[in-house]
């Protein structure tokens, strides 16, 4: 659009030359004024905008966004006692893993899945460079363990020493089994069930199984009683649910002329 009004001077100067004779030195100067002064040859087009910077050079706006910190690392240093649930270790990815009685949760957090105390240690026959954290029931042991030695399981039981049987005293009644029931003494009574002076011990059955004779007594109760049960039987699933069907489309039906006489209420202006 602008080279026209840039060569308009170079034509009005080459018409006036055939006109009248120009000096070769005048022509020239004329060219390079309207030309510009240096030799290089013009572009084509005019750039008409300029790209500017968009991200901002100096400020806070460009700093480093100092967040809250997350407080990773050890809660729980070695030897330190813990209970179930405990947080020993947060991190963000898995720098340390899960030992002996220990687990990771989702967001790498390592946690204490038994009561005990804290052992930081490696496991070369495990993994030659990993690094792990368990818990040992005991202060006195270490991680990790002898290959192929026995692990012990907490399962939160205590060994209680048996005493002597305790002497009776005077007006005192000790009741080994006790006998459950309405005390009427009809059939289903299980008082009226006859005991046995084996229930009060631990019969081993064919398949290793120990149950006590007066646990049995009480389970053949309903059978010696002529206690029936009805017998489950599974109906036809698809017709139920074709029912149930219809049943929901009549009651939508019903809905929709039960509010058919009704006028729709006009919507509130919002103010």
């Amino acid at each position: 659009m602008l080279l026209p009004r840039i060569f308009a001077p170079a034509r009005a100067c080459i018409k006036r030359s055939s006109a009248f004779f120009l000096p070769s030195c005048r022509a020239g100067d004329v060219l390079r004024a309207v030309n510009g002064s240096s030799a290089r040859p013009q572009p084509t087009h005019i750039i008409s905008s300029i790209r500017h910077a968009s991200h901002q050079s100096q400020g806070r706006a460009n700093g480093a966004k100092q967040g809250p910190g997350k407080r990773l690392g050890a809660k729980k240093s070695g030897g330190e006692y813990v209970i179930p649930g405990n947080i020993i270790f947060r991190q963000r990815g898995t720098g340390w893993f899960p030992g002996e009685n220990c687990a990771m949760g989702r967001d790498h957090c390592i946690y204490a899945t038994a009561s005990g105390y804290v052992r930081y240690y490696r496991d070369p026959i495990k993994h030659p460079k990993r690094q792990y954290i368990g818990v040992v029931f005991e202060k006195h042991e270490q991680l990790p363990y002898p290959q192929n030695a026995a692990r012990r399981r907490r399962l939160g039981m205590l060994a209680v020493v048996h005493g002597e049987e305790p002497q009776m005293m005077e007006g005192q009644t000790i009741v080994n089994d006790l006998q459950v029931g309405d005390g009427t003494g009809s059939e289903t009574s299980i008082a009226a069930v006859p005991t046995d002076n084996r229930s009060s011990g631990v019969v081993l059955g064919k398949s290793g199984y120990a149950f006590r004779m007066s646990n049995w007594e009480i389970g053949r109760a309903a059978e010696k009683a002529n206690v029936q049960v009805k017998k489950f039987v599974p109906g036809d699933r698809w017709t139920a649910w074709q029912r149930s069907r219809a049943r929901i489309e009549a009651n939508q039906e019903k809905k929709r002329l039960r509010g058919a006489g009704k006028k729709p209420s006009k919507p509130k202006k919002k103010r």
